[in-house]
């Protein structure tokens, strides 16, 4: 009997630090790793290739989801695992995947954090997930989030899912957004185990991160007819920073992650500060042209 077969597919751009470590983590898995590489001027695509990938130097696109779309496009397996550079497999999570293919286990209805199963324990008040008897449409991977010197386990970033294993054929992205979710066509189910993700190791690769994602959004803004006035200056120079802070830092309990719950507060609201300033500057040009 022939088991169904597997592609993961990443879009990568200067990844010669992550993408050893992640295609490693899938060897054994993949019948075929497909990469499609926006013209890395690193060794990303010699890396990719010295480790079987199937590499195509690919046109930047400003949306990095329409590369991923691409690489989706070229997969040949009956599912596809669609990862980051800087993300990678752990053991349980790929034994859970293995049992799919195999047609073993299918995944569950939902997840439960940690916390809750714990507390499940002593006084069963939440529903247990239960085990699917047939593959779903796609899965729900639980991820953790590596951020300067730990994983975020509370500041609303655990277990931050992210729907990145699907049937071919049954997902896409929209390619509009660069944090949207994949749109499915039917059932999505969820895996227990955690995907990997090492995402900011160190404080400059925040900041290159967010120059982007913030330039991103003003963009956004600016499509959305915002514009600078009092009251939205006010809203995100002011409230939203604030608000944001005070969601994460106190309610999400990010000061239980430390120095870097803090940090990552902090900047998440000024994410916002910085997109309007960058609208701002955007509009400035704008109009002077």
């Amino acid at each position: 009997m022939r088991h169904p077969t597997l592609s993961v597919v990443l879009a990568t751009l200067n990844e010669e630090a992550n993408i050893s470590a992640c295609l490693k983590s899938v060897q054994g898995l993949a019948s075929e790793i497909i990469v499609c590489d926006e013209s890395s001027t690193d060794k990303t695509r010699v890396i990719a290739k010295d480790l079987g990938a199937r590499v195509f130097k690919v046109p930047h696109a400003d949306i990095f989801h329409i590369t991923k779309n691409r690489a989706i496009a070229k997969a040949t397996g009956d599912w596809i695992l669609q990862l980051d550079a800087d993300e990678r497999l752990t053991p349980g999570l790929k034994r859970e995947i293995k049992s799919l293919l195999q047609g073993s286990s299918f995944g569950y209805s939902h997840y439960l954090t940690p916390t809750k199963r714990l507390l499940n324990r002593f006084l069963p008040v939440f529903p247990p997930p239960h085990k699917l008897t047939a593959p779903a449409s796609a899965y729900y991977l639980p991820r953790k989030n590596w951020f300067l010197t730990r994983y975020l386990t509370h500041t609303g970033q655990y277990p931050d899912p992210v729907i990145r294993l699907f049937q071919r054929g049954q997902a896409i992205l929209p390619a509009k957004d660069v944090h949207e979710q994949m749109r499915v066509d039917g059932v999505i189910g969820w895996m227990a185990g955690d995907l990997d993700h090492y995402a900011t190791p160190t404080f400059s690769r925040y900041l290159l991160r967010e120059n982007r994602y913030s330039s991103l959004h003003a963009t956004d803004l600016f499509n959305q007819g915002v514009r600078p006035g009092l009251a939205n200056t006010i809203k995100y120079l002011l409230l939203l920073p604030i608000s944001i802070f005070l969601s994460l830092y106190i309610r999400h309990r990010g000061f239980l992650d430390g120095f870097p719950g803090f940090v990552f507060s902090l900047f998440s609201g000024l994410h916002h500060s910085l997109s309007y300033l960058k609208l701002w500057s955007k509009l400035q040009n704008h109009d002077a042209n």
